[in-house]
């Protein structure tokens, strides 16, 4: 009798491989990488395994995580995807000195799709429902005024094209000469 993926995946299911063991792993595996990094807790190893382990164990505990990461991540698989075939297009119809322009819309079409899919995996979940279905009614507007804020940030912080005392300096570029 062959075995076919669907069948290995299956078993996978079956056995609690998606339920358990993946999202223990990297729960884990993300905390152990910034108790590492971070070094808050010292530089013993051992410290850190046991702190990744009982936070792993613990965030699993209830079925919180199994249900959102089931939720999220084939929504973000999709997303993915999307994004994936604008970069092709892009590629293929837009010349390199138009692409630059054309990435910051991606990105922007990048953001809204990780809005969408945050929302709609919470409100699966149920989570966005919490207060008498407020956030879910109003998740259109909450998106546009984050968005709103975050075009505001970036404009605040972006870096003007001057120099730092708000004159206008010009660069001159020598082509085949080294300073």
């Amino acid at each position: 009798m062959a075995f076919t993926i669907a069948d290995i995946l299956n078993q996978w299911q079956t056995a609690g491989v998606f339920d358990y063991i993946l999202p223990f792993l990297l729960i884990f595996s993300v905390v152990f990488g910034i108790l590492a990094s971070t070094n808050i807790l010292g530089k013993q190893k051992g410290v850190n395994v046991i702190v990744s382990l009982v936070v792993g164990l613990l965030a699993l505990r209830l079925g919180f995580v199994q249900l959102f990461f089931a939720q999220i991540f084939p929504r973000l698989g999709v997303g993915i995807g999307v994004i994936l075939a604008l970069l092709i297009l892009t590629g293929l119809f837009v010349n390199k000195k138009e692409a630059r322009y054309w990435m910051w819309g991606i990105a922007g079409v990048a953001v809204l799709i990780w809005l969408f899919v945050l929302v709609n995996s919470f409100q699966s979940v149920g989570w966005l429902g919490i207060y008498g279905g407020y956030v879910g009614d109003y998740a259109g507007l909450i998106i546009g005024l984050v968005l709103l804020i975050g075009v505001i940030i970036a404009v605040v912080a972006s870096k003007s094209g001057g120099s730092s005392d708000g004159s206008f300096e010009r660069q001159e570029y020598h082509a085949g000469k080294s300073d």
